[in-house]
């Protein structure tokens, strides 16, 4: 017992001694002083000193604004975050543990024992110290860390700040020199505008000026060749009256003498004719008498005389009545307008043939007239192919055997439909025949008949027949219609029942202005159907230069070949002066809405205005004054076209 009391208090005063330590060490600690003393078991564990500063060149950046120089006065500050810490920065949390200690040692049956388990968990304590103190520098260091990585972040965002601000400087700058490149291009542009502006307006004053001069002239030359003219005049004036004179005095002078001799010359023929005609009277009245005195004479004569009258009669009606027959039977049908066939067979072989030659040798040499193999018919380009390819089709038919396909052909009036059906039959190798629809209706009752001589008289045809009815409507139009008599009715139905088949002998071409007219029974006969429009520019253009060149050019070489040309006047050769290629062309271009032919009908009168001027010859004026008065005169004749289906209305 006296050995446990005497460790008991040696304890006691062990502890003590550490509480006083421990109060002299975390006095020292508040002071700021070091860790000096370090007593294991009963000592605070002194705060770990800071890290060291790093060197210069790895210093983070400073902190923007202000925030560097409070960083710079900044200084360790004692903590007193512990709620029992005193200002001057004592705890006394270790002191009372000892106290603590010291009261469970003296209460304790094994003062050492407890002791020992005191120390333990007193270490215990110190290591969860250690650790804590471990832990929170690692989160001051990445703190630190994070500190850094801000202050990167945000001098980074600075440079791009300054870069996109530079960028931006650069832009403006570029968008700068743009405008101001856009503003000297636009500047150089508007000069370059006015300066073309400028010998544009110099080149049309030059063009005016030479047209003033070349009108000049032009009027000085025929103020010379009237004045010539005049003169000529006035000499062949005065060459006439005398010579008028020098034959009056000659008269004069033989006068007297011709009366004379004129005046025998009568009475010779006056005894002349006097003494013939006595003598046919004596004839004459001794025959009469003979007959009459004799009574058998005078009956051989009155049989005679009646004999020849009859006989006269009888053979003037019976070759009227076998002539009509041969011309039923052989000739050429009264519907029929043109042929290309003779109205006998024997009639035109040798012209056929002279002609037949004459083409074949043309198309060896050339390719037409107007260059594209198709004489005189100048259409649209498309249409000439399509009507070029039917020609060939239908050529290639007939050598084959095979039925014909029929056709037909619309559109406005004088667009070449006729002409084309000619040229189409030409270039297949066809016969031809042209009727058209408005001589069926005055036949009456002989229509069915002479449709069917006309069909009988086209498969007689060895070449095949292109059958071309124009104006179709007139009287193949809608069998419905009320105001269509049974004359007409019939007709209809006649030439539907001859091309109620398809016929290897003749091609059926109808031509229309008005296509919806036609009976459905007809159009279902059609296999091929074709739009003849307008002629557009270049049509125009052609077509001017066709007739230009056929009435004012080649107007006079056309001499006649009878043996009255040397008693006829010849006509006069026309002078072109000044037509060009761009004068017709301003023509076409004026002539919009014309046919061909009204083109032709144009240039007609392009040349009677060339005949009715004193010089013959056509100039671009007079040309354009005739040019200008057709257009007007077209329109007028559309305006009046439109008025009277209004009024009609």
């Amino acid at each position: 017992m006296a050995a446990a009391a005497a460790a008991a208090k040696a304890a006691a005063a062990a502890i003590s001694a550490g509480a006083a330590v421990a109060l002299c060490t975390e006095r020292a600690h508040a002071e700021g002083g070091g860790p000096m003393f370090r007593f294991p078991g009963f000592s605070t564990p002194s705060p770990a000193p800071a890290p060291a500063a790093p060197p210069p060149h790895q210093q983070p950046p400073a902190p923007a604004g202000g925030r560097r120089e409070e960083a710079a006065e900044e200084v360790p500050r004692v903590s007193t975050q512990h709620s029992r810490t005193s200002a001057a920065g004592f705890d006394p949390a270790p002191l009372e543990r000892g106290v603590e200690a010291l009261n469970k040692l003296k209460q304790a049956p094994d003062p050492k024992k407890l002791f020992e388990l005191m120390k333990k968990q007193e270490e215990t304590r110190q290591q969860e110290f250690i650790a804590k103190k471990a832990e929170e520098q690692r989160a001051l260091a990445q703190l630190e860390i994070e500190k850094k990585h801000i202050d990167y972040e945000e001098t980074k965002k600075l440079d791009q700040q300054r870069a996109k601000m530079n960028a931006q400087t650069s832009q403006y700058e570029d968008e700068l020199k743009r405008k101001r490149m856009q503003a000297e291009h636009e500047a150089q542009r508007m000069r370059n505008q006015e300066l073309v502006k400028m010998q544009e307006e110099s080149a049309i004053r030059l063009e005016q000026i030479r047209r003033a001069t070349e009108e000049q002239i032009q009027q000085q030359r025929r103020q010379t060749e009237k004045e010539k003219a005049d003169i000529e005049r006035a000499t062949i004036t005065l060459k006439s009256v005398a010579e008028a004179d020098a034959r009056i005095k000659e008269l004069r002078e033989t006068e007297d003498v011709r009366r004379r001799l004129l005046v025998e010359e009568i009475k010779a023929d006056r005894e002349k004719w006097i003494e013939v005609i006595n003598t046919t009277f004596d004839h004459i009245g001794g025959g009469l008498r003979t007959i009459l005195t004799d009574q058998n004479k005078l009956v051989v004569a009155v049989g005679g005389l009646t004999a020849l009258a009859a006989g006269i009669y009888t053979t003037r009606e019976g070759a009227r009545v076998v002539w009509g027959y041969v011309d039923r039977i052989l000739g050429q049908p009264s519907l029929v307008r043109e042929s290309s066939r003779g109205r006998y067979p024997w009639s035109g072989s040798v012209s056929r043939a002279t002609s037949t030659l004459t083409s074949k040798l043309k198309n060896g040499s050339n390719l037409g007239k107007n260059g594209n193999g198709f004489g005189d018919v100048i259409l649209n380009p498309s249409l000439q192919k399509r009507v070029k390819q039917l020609a060939n089709a239908t050529a290639n038919t007939k050598l084959h055997q095979a039925p014909f396909r029929n056709m037909l052909f619309y559109g406005p009036p004088g667009t070449g439909k006729t002409m084309a059906a000619r040229e189409l039959a030409r270039k297949s190798g066809l016969d031809y025949a042209l009727m058209t629809g408005g001589d069926v209706a005055p036949l009456g009752s002989q229509a069915v008949t002479k449709i069917h001589q006309l069909f009988d008289w086209a498969k007689k045809s060895n070449r095949g027949l292109l059958l071309f009815i124009d104006e179709a409507d007139a009287f193949l139009c809608e069998r419905n219609k009320t105001y269509m008599s049974e004359a007409q009715r019939s007709a209809l139905n006649a030439l539907l029942f001859r091309t109620g088949d398809q016929s290897k002998d003749v091609v059926l071409a109808l031509a229309t202005n008005r296509p919806g007219d036609l009976d459905s029974a007809v159009a279902d006969r059609i296999d091929e159907v074709l739009e003849f429009p307008l002629p557009g520019e270049d049509e125009r253009f052609k077509i001017l230069k066709l007739y230009l060149d056929k009435y004012i050019v080649k107007a006079g070489d056309k001499h006649e070949k009878s043996w009255l040309r040397f008693f006829r006047r010849q006509p006069q050769k026309i002078e072109v002066k000044g037509i060009t290629d761009d004068l017709i062309r301003e023509a076409a271009a004026k002539t919009q809405g014309f046919s061909g032919r009204e083109i032709a009908k144009m240039m007609a009168s392009v040349q009677a205005a060339v005949y009715g001027s004193k010089d013959c010859e056509l100039t671009p004026g007079l040309f354009r004054e005739v040019v200008d008065y057709k257009v007007a005169e077209h329109q007028q004749r559309r305006r009046l076209a439109g008025e009277e289906p209004k009024q009609n209305a």
